[in-house]
């Protein structure tokens, strides 16, 4: 099978799993969908983490799906990863726009004059996502067709890593002045290879990471260290894990795994906050940076059907509860 047929049977199989997305349906189909220009900032990690607001600043793209329904929405935030906004994301605003959940989709790239990073990783600090989903939240707080108290982030890999970090309430209080406080946060494949000042101080919100045995892109084990530190603290958070998963297991558009050849991966590396918000190589004790001998290159990446269905499933289940939908 052709490489393009293989991708769009592997899409036509997974859409029926979509509540209400079944071809020739029209629950997916948003009533309404807006384009906003949210201004953010390019930092550093370091001026992210020491609350230098001193960045260039950029306008990203925010698109907004009003779901059917009436009155306000549950809405989701979707946080793309170092390659930018993917099969896997739309395929995701589909299924939840289906479920009668707004969704809003981040793109923090374009508006930076990139289409991804995945090569070049230390062209975009890290933590800048997590500004862009703050300030994303400001356009919900205001908006008439949102439920601001029912708000929930979900990311993908460097999008991921955004989702789960943005719990922390040193972040927020330095740096979400939308006033919206996420009900959940869902992170797919995080990179959990840092530690962060003050790591196990969330909102208490419930976090949920979904992950894969073999991800050698960002190690499922760095982000189970983390989870067991935020238990220790009696965090409510969960880790399910998928064997056979690779990293972006759930895209349906995504062939069998292959290696992103010239893709940055720190699988390898153990990093840690220093003083003055200065990231540290823990082995060298020196500033961490993309030419350490700890980086790794050509991680796997592709889709895998099981894993798909599977999280498909675990994903709607804990939104419904969480959301309280109908």
């Amino acid at each position: 099978m052709k490489p393009a047929t293989w991708m769009l049977a592997a899409a036509a199989a997974l859409l029926p799993l979509s509540a209400g997305a079944e071809v020739g349906g029209t629950k997916d189909i948003p009533v309404r969908v807006e384009l906003h220009a949210v201004k953010s900032l390019w930092l550093s990690d370091q001026q992210f983490l020491m609350g230098d607001p001193n960045g260039k600043e950029v306008t990203i793209g925010v698109e907004l799906r009003i779901a059917q329904g009436p009155g306000k929405r549950p809405t989701m935030i979707l946080m793309h990863g170092s390659g930018g906004a993917g099969g896997n994301v739309a395929f995701w605003a589909r299924h939840f726009n289906a479920m009668g959940i707004n969704t809003v989709m981040i793109d923090g790239m374009t508006g930076r004059g990139l289409t991804g990073v995945g090569s070049k990783q230390a062209v975009l600090g890290r933590l800048n996502f997590i500004l862009d989903i703050y300030r994303s939240m400001e356009v919900l707080a205001r908006h008439t067709r949102v439920d601001s108290s029912k708000v929930a982030v979900m990311g993908f890999s460097r999008g991921g890593q955004a989702a789960l970090y943005s719990s922390l309430v040193r972040f927020h209080r330095e740096w979400n002045k939308s006033g919206v406080d996420p009900v959940a946060y869902i992170p797919f494949y995080p990179d959990c290879a840092t530690t962060y000042r003050d790591d196990t101080e969330t909102t208490g919100k419930p976090i949920r990471i979904f992950h894969g045995t073999p991800d050698n892109y960002n190690p499922v084990a760095t982000c189970k260290a983390y989870v067991t530190r935020l238990r220790n603290e009696k965090r409510d958070v969960e880790l399910t894990e998928y064997p056979n998963a690779p990293h972006g297991f759930d895209n349906p558009l995504s062939q069998s795994p292959a290696p992103a050849k010239a893709d940055q991966s720190v699988r390898d590396c153990t990093i840690q906050e220093g003083p003055g918000g200065q990231l540290i190589n823990a082995e060298t004790k020196a500033a961490f940076g993309y030419t350490d001998a700890c980086v790794r290159l050509g991680p796997l990446v592709g889709g895998n059907r099981d894993a798909a269905e599977a999280v498909l499933k675990d994903v709607t289940a804990f939104v419904s509860k969480t959301f309280a939908l109908d």
